[in-house]
């Protein structure tokens, strides 16, 4: 059973996500820990509500960002957490972490990187007239959003989408692609060469997922 650390700052849809597919038994995998930095997400409520240890660690009470992610590395791997699971986490993550778990964290960015990097992925869609955008699960190097890629979901772009109406159509699809992710981790079908992550499974757990586009 695959040990899960999350990392949260705000509703934890994601999170919750994660939750319904271990639930499910889609997952063979547990949650030791949500840990987040602000002492409002409502991701705090989700684990309440499933009985997860939740630490609210703010950087306010630490000299700098390493010695910061360097408590929260030691706080994961004191509960055995084999995988970094950030779900709506709003910083970027320090190096002390990423040294500590190196390709052991996943993200899951709202555009189809490498394109839109950075805050407001759907909004730069939009903004920019892509005709398909979309979300990508990726490990976290020290850039932002700049590590290997995992899986990735495609998702139309309409001539009357808002940043909100195509934010809530790649959220549908990074609930799908996220738990996948995990699931080929904790299968061992993850193999990282480089920039590239090699997955080895069937044909059905496609690198790129494509929805109808109409």
């Amino acid at each position: 059973m695959l040990t899960i650390g999350v990392l949260a700052s705000g509703r934890g849809s994601n999170f919750q996500s994660i939750i319904d597919n271990i639930e499910s038994g889609y997952l063979n995998a547990r949650i030791a820990v949500l840990i987040t930095d602000n002492p409002k997400a409502y991701a705090i409520e989700r684990a309440k509500n499933n009985n997860i240890e939740t630490l609210i660690i703010s950087p306010k009470n630490f000299p700098d960002k390493d010695a910061y992610y360097s408590h929260i590395a030691e706080e994961l791997k004191g509960r055995g957490v084999e995988l970094v699971i950030l779900a709506g986490f709003m910083r970027v993550v320090g190096k002390t972490l990423i040294q500590a778990f190196p390709n052991k964290i996943m993200n899951i960015h709202p555009a189809l990187l490498p394109s839109f990097p950075g805050l407001h992925g759907q909004k730069q869609a939009v903004d920019n007239g892509v005709k398909i955008s979309g979300c990508t699960v990726h490990f976290v190097d020290e850039g932002v959003d700049t590590g290997p890629i995992i899986i990735q979901a495609a998702v139309p772009v309409y001539n009357d989408d808002t940043e909100d109406s195509l934010s809530e159509r790649i959220l549908r699809q990074e609930h799908r692609i996220f738990p996948l992710a995990i699931k080929l981790f904790s299968e061992g079908k993850i193999t990282v060469k480089g920039k590239k992550v090699i997955i080895k499974s069937k044909k059905e757990d496609a690198v790129i997922i494509n929805p109808p586009l109409l």
